[in-house]
């Protein structure tokens, strides 16, 4: 896995690594995801999921209003919310607290 390096990443700063997500009721493993920047895993933007291949290239497929819920495929647990973010404009999905957990990958 490369990191990507996109204006996004420098406006934090180019502090960026990887996250594995899991669900917190099952443990199932969600995702891997391109965290750029330091502070709280709030919301997921679309395009730095890195896999599962489901879930890559989403923001190509969808737009926020026929994006659906974030929900593990285990037990359905639902874990974020469709969003914009208004600041940069992205689809991004909001995380809901103490439904996942993660670890560095």
């Amino acid at each position: 896995m490369k990191l990507k390096k996109d204006k996004y990443s420098a406006a934090r700063d180019g502090n960026s690594h990887f996250l594995e997500l899991f669900c917190f009721k099952c443990n199932n493993s969600l995702l891997t995801y391109q965290k750029d920047g330091k502070g709280s895993l709030l919301r997921l933007y679309l395009d730095r999921i890195i896999e599962p291949e489901e879930l890559t290239g989403l923001q190509l497929k969808f737009n926020k209003k026929d994006l659906p819920e974030l929900r593990c495929s285990n037990c359905k647990n639902l874990i974020g919310i469709p969003m914009i973010y208004k600041n940069e404009n992205r689809i991004a999905f909001r995380l809901i607290p103490c439904s996942f957990s993660k670890k560095n990958k």
